[in-house]
């Protein structure tokens, strides 16, 4: 039996808050700004997960940066008033918090946009540290990020810390950081991506995520 964790980290997308459409309405305008042809909801499901200096300019090329910041003007615009929390996200990380759990978030969504949105859903207390893209030396899937995650807690990288999340960039991220993988919900990523890292565990939902972790 799989120990019990001395830390949970989440991602934030799509892992505790329903953001799909607003990432996806973002990025249809700035392919149009760019001359791009446009995706559908179900390209931007499969092919977003990286931090914006990692995925635009394979993108866009020359013009990344470009892009990057149509980009954020246009989530920024949209962002918080479409924020809503998955279903029985805010139940689990009350219950979680409220168990002692060390809980942080580590995300590809930029450092300032995360805590912007973490404080407006009321849940920036319920976390040690919310790490951002640019908030340490590298984003995920590097260590790095983890290690800030961390940072100050006393708890070490190590099957010990259980990484959640929704994709397979999430489970690679586990994986080479050391972690735990738990994949929670329905995946946002194709099936052969997600056998190169396969999760340690998998939840289809908060509660039955919650019920595991109180029966250990």
């Amino acid at each position: 039996m799989t120990a019990k964790p001395r830390a949970i980290l989440f991602d934030w997308d799509n892992t505790l808050v329903d953001t799909w459409e607003t990432i996806h309405e973002a990025l249809l305008g700035t392919l149009e700004r760019m001359g791009h042809p446009p995706w559908t909801l179900a390209d931007t499901k499969s092919r977003v997960a990286r931090s914006l200096k990692h995925s635009f300019p394979d993108l866009f090329g020359a013009r990344w940066e470009e892009a990057r910041q149509i980009y954020l003007d246009n989530y920024a615009a949209i962002h918080l008033e479409r924020l809503a929390a998955l279903p029985g996200a805010a139940a689990m990380l009350g219950t979680l918090h409220g168990a002692g759990y060390y809980l942080a978030v580590v995300s590809n969504k930029t450092g300032a946009s995360l805590r912007t949105e973490a404080a407006h859903i009321g849940w920036d207390g319920y976390f040690r540290r919310l790490v951002g893209a640019g908030d340490a030396p590298a984003d995920k899937p590097d260590p790095a990020a983890f290690v800030a995650a961390l940072d100050g807690s006393g708890i070490g990288a190590g099957r010990h810390v259980w990484y959640v999340g929704d994709t397979a960039l999430d489970m690679q991220s586990a994986h080479h950081a050391g972690l735990t993988g738990v994949l929670l919900g329905a995946p946002h990523s194709p099936p052969a991506e997600l056998a190169k890292f396969p999760p340690d565990m998998r939840f289809p939902d908060c509660g039955s995520f919650v019920r595991h972790l109180s029966a250990m």
